[in-house]
């Protein structure tokens, strides 16, 4: 798997240490957390519905049973493989294999999910911080586009995924 980022610029978002796992700062504009969206739920075959697991307002990205046939850990709960927050967060969780979350954490684009690095969900749970600009939507579909190919079976992960127990 080829996957490459860029540098994400500045510091780090504040976020919650705990569930909701939330970013507190360097949040999306509504126009911005609106393009994202509109990019986001154009993606083929993604259903459109509220999140299975999620806060209040966060749309989930779903796959058609047809389409689902990524690993178990490519899901976060049935056939939702990704969230968007609502506007006033802005950042996503989503499932991607295991060689994209180092990438992602390695160059500042998201974190691991709280509950994964507790052992309680797959290590493979992140949240892609919220984009603050146009450049910013691009590189959230890139990698939001790596979690809906794990989850459509396109991808290999690497490693086996274990939920410690």
């Amino acid at each position: 798997m080829s996957f490459e980022l860029p540098p994400r610029q500045g510091p780090r978002p504040d976020t919650t240490d705990c569930a909701p796992h939330e970013q507190v700062s360097q949040n999306s504009s509504a126009e911005i957390h609106a393009f994202f969206k509109e990019k986001a739920f154009a993606l083929p075959f993604v259903e459109r519905c509220r999140s299975g697991i999620s806060v209040p307002g966060a749309e989930a990205l779903v796959l058609p049973v047809a389409h689902a046939c990524g690993p178990r850990e490519a899901f976060m709960i049935g056939r939702e493989f990704a969230h968007v927050h609502p506007s006033y967060d802005g950042s996503s969780h989503m499932m991607l294999p295991l060689a994209a979350v180092e990438e992602l954490i390695a160059k500042g684009w998201g974190e691991p999910h709280p509950m994964a690095s507790a052992g309680h969900i797959p290590a493979n749970a992140v949240m892609a911080f919220a984009p603050r600009d146009g450049s910013e939507v691009d590189v959230m579909i890139k990698i939001l586009t790596t979690s809906w190919d794990f989850a459509r079976g396109k991808l290999a992960n690497p490693a086996q995924v274990h939920i410690h127990g």
